[in-house]
């Protein structure tokens, strides 16, 4: 099939399954929580790549960018939270928890992820060598949170555990490639800075009067970013997420909100494609995946569950009746992941040009962890998670 034909499939698919999929799921909360996280894209992606063949693999691999594209969006919608006038005011004490909500998950499911590399070779196998950057990739998209709209201690928490995950699988990727780490950090610090400069360059001029004409700019920016990322090995969920975060932080008002509006107006339709897309792309792995996911799971939100438990709440009043029934301060739910975690794994994945394993361990993990969090008292049920 042609390429073009083979992208246009994709797009049709994901939009229509993002469309009917919402009103069915409605009435059952556990199918809708599941079905967020993108698994029947991922199977979609399945079915119509190796199982029945209607894309062909050399087709699917000219439609790989596609998948660069929706991690570099995915970034940018994160990176656009990082503005910097919100960011100046988290206070010391903040920072402090939510480094000690993040470290310890962070530690856990690395070491983790080592140890059932170590005892089981065909996951070490799958997962890829060195099995340490695979662990540690594993451990940072295992510790981000979904950002949930409330009040503000839950959203600065949840966005310090994306942080903290962020970084682990930045030196994750260093340490695949430790004799290009110092070009690739140089490289993305410049592509990051010289795009958001240029978009707020452009914001700030007369070449943009008019706000709603800041999509343009703000798409192009972020193509440019996602083609760069993928033509030079870098990430582009950190390109793309530096970008934004620079363009938000230092554009007029009016502009920050039509850039917020294009980028959540077309996060699901990109993200479903993108699952597609990966999904028509995965090579055959080994089944331990399917226990090592649910392992990783339990295990987050056990030392959340004892870091909030015998930690927070005796230093904090905030979080002192958690284990119960969680305060109207924290209103983002503690466990919830979204489409970040999954986006920063496919793209450790895809710098690796890997068969997917550690996109799939992912994905199945934050499935078993939506699941484990209608069943905890540590959590609160959101309205909203990050991708709907």
């Amino acid at each position: 099939m042609h390429p073009v034909l083979a992208l246009a499939l994709v797009l049709v698919a994901g939009i229509g399954v993002t469309r009917l999929s919402r009103p069915a799921l409605r009435p059952l909360p556990l199918l809708a929580d599941l079905a967020a996280t993108g698994a029947p894209f991922l199977l979609l992606g399945l079915v119509l790549g190796p199982l029945l063949g209607v894309i062909d693999s050399a087709g699917l691999r000219l439609l790989e960018p596609v998948i660069a594209l929706a991690i570099g969006w995915i970034g940018a919608v994160f990176g656009a939270r990082l503005e910097w006038r919100m960011v100046r005011r988290i206070s010391v004490r903040t920072w402090l928890i939510g480094a000690t909500l993040a470290l310890p998950i962070l530690a856990a499911t690395t070491v983790m992820a080592v140890v059932l590399a170590r005892r089981l070779p065909a996951l070490a196998e799958s997962w890829g060598h060195p099995s340490l950057s695979a662990a540690l990739a594993l451990g940072g998209a295992l510790t981000t949170a979904a950002s949930q709209r409330g009040p503000r201690l839950g959203r600065r928490n949840a966005l310090i555990d994306t942080l903290f995950g962020t970084l682990a699988v930045v030196a994750a990727m260093a340490l695949y490639h430790p004799h290009l780490a110092p070009r690739n950090v140089a490289f993305t610090l410049l592509t990051g800075l010289g795009l958001g400069g240029l978009f707020v360059a452009l914001a700030r001029s007369d070449m943009m009067p008019d706000p709603s004409e800041a999509g343009v700019p703000a798409l192009a920016v972020i193509l440019c970013g996602a083609g760069i990322s993928y033509a030079a090995g870098l990430s582009p969920f950190v390109v793309c997420g530096l970008t934004a975060a620079i363009g938000t932080s230092f554009s007029p008002v009016p502009i920050r909100h039509a850039i917020a509006g294009v980028l959540t107006r077309w996060e699901v339709s990109l993200y479903a494609a993108f699952l597609i897309v990966a999904g028509a792309l995965l090579r055959p792995m080994t089944l331990w995946i399917l226990l090592a996911a649910p392992v990783l799971a339990l295990l987050r939100v056990v030392v959340r569950w004892v870091t909030v438990r015998f930690g927070l709440d005796q230093v904090d009043p905030v979080w002192r009746s958690l284990p119960f029934a969680p305060p109207p301060e924290f209103a983002h739910s503690a466990i919830r992941q979204g489409a970040t975690a999954i986006a920063l794994a496919a793209g450790f994945d895809l710098v690796r040009g890997a068969s997917g394993a550690v996109l799939v361990t992912v994905l199945l993990s934050v499935m078993a962890a939506e699941a484990l969090a209608l069943r905890t008292p540590l959590t609160a049920r959101a309205k909203q998670a990050e991708v709907t």
